[in-house]
């Protein structure tokens, strides 16, 4: 259930980060849409990259899940790392869209 629920939380933060840099940077938005699916592909490969490198996910996140319970660092870690990888995805999509338009 944790699992679900951390899984969950992600794909939603990663939405809002593509939706977020879509908002700021209008020429290079995507449309709700695009911006959602772009946010939520760049901050799976943003947490897994986090995660790699050991800035988030370490062995807090192993204790916390071991005691049953959702390690909170963790958590903000991959919302915060998802959200930017998100809205980093839908910035460089969206400058290939308009480069490619011209």
């Amino acid at each position: 259930m944790k699992g679900q629920v951390g899984l969950i939380i992600s794909l939603i933060s990663d939405a809002v980060g593509g939706n977020i840099a879509g908002s700021a940077l209008k020429e290079q938005s995507l449309g709700t849409l695009g911006n959602s699916i772009a946010g939520i592909i760049g901050g799976g490969l943003g947490g897994r990259l986090l995660s790699a490198l050991g800035v988030v996910g370490g062995t807090a996140a192993a204790a916390g899940t071991q005691a049953g319970g959702l390690d909170i660092g963790s958590l903000i870690g991959q919302v915060a790392g998802g959200g930017v990888g998100g809205a980093i995805l839908m910035i460089v999509i969206g400058f290939i869209k308009q480069a490619v338009a011209k």
